[in-house]
């Protein structure tokens, strides 16, 4: 046990997006909100989902929000116009209702909840606003579901990425993230250009160039086990151009 167990008095507002997410949210819900954190808050941000995530979202927020404590709670969106525009909405709800530290999570179960605590902990104890929990440092790795042409595919994108921004975040892809509310606040989550996926490089670009420090933490990357992949041709062609457009506005400005 450290010092930092449980977390009394620290508001922290996991936000995770979901689409066709139905199989994996029960568990999901389950584990996040059976975390040692007192002050945890999940909040589903779900985009009309067809197989009647949201639904489910609501059923389940129903069910762990007794005794007077609202510790979870769904935003629906009627439109389905990307992952980075859906974690802007929940992260704006999350620091107007008072979040401390905003986490994002998927919810497919390939990020681990239990390093939670621990990247909260990190964060608490060292002041960084970024904490990473990452592929790509020591001790980090994926499943060896991955096939070789994904994990080249990914580490390319994070060279690609690192170089072209001139960044040391190894795993600056990475989107298992927790944020202190001062940062999101200064990176300004409504100037975010990216829809997809590259919303992760664009927010961590941004967050250090505003002078905030980063740690990265390891972790074990899962593969899902229900639902598909939501990336596509048009996101990963948006990731490729993202750090290009990010390099070029910052040396005009």
């Amino acid at each position: 046990m450290t010092g930092y167990d449980r977390h009394p008095g620290v508001p922290v507002t996991i936000v995770m997006p979901t689409y066709n997410e139905a199989a994996n949210l029960p568990r999901m819900a389950e584990l996040v909100l059976g975390l040692p954190i007192d002050g945890l808050h999940l909040k589903i941000v779900d985009d009309s989902s067809p197989d009647g995530t949201g639904r489910i979202a609501e059923e389940l927020a129903e069910k762990y929000n007794w005794d007077g404590r609202r510790r979870m709670s769904v935003l629906h969106r009627t439109e389905k116009d990307g992952l980075g525009r859906a974690y802007v909405a929940g992260m704006t709800a999350a620091l107007d209702e008072g979040a401390a530290y905003v986490v994002q999570m998927d919810a497919d179960g390939s990020h681990p909840v239990e390093a939670v605590p621990r990247m909260l902990g990190t964060a608490v104890a060292s002041g960084v606003g970024l904490v990473v929990g990452s592929r790509y440092v020591e001790g980090g790795s994926l499943d060896e579901e991955w096939g070789k042409h994904r994990v080249l595919l990914s580490r390319f994108a994070n060279r690609y990425a690192r170089t072209v921004l001139g960044t040391k975040i190894r795993d600056i892809t990475a989107g298992f993230n927790l944020w202190s509310a001062a940062t999101l606040r200064d990176v300004d989550l409504a100037t975010l250009d990216s829809a997809g996926y590259s919303f992760q490089v664009e927010l961590k670009f941004k967050a250090v160039r505003a002078g905030h420090s980063a740690v990265e933490i390891p972790i074990r990357f899962e593969e899902r086990t229900e639902g598909v992949s939501k990336m596509n041709l048009s996101t990963q062609i948006e990731s490729a151009l993202v750090p290009l457009r990010l390099r070029m506005r910052n040396r005009r400005g």
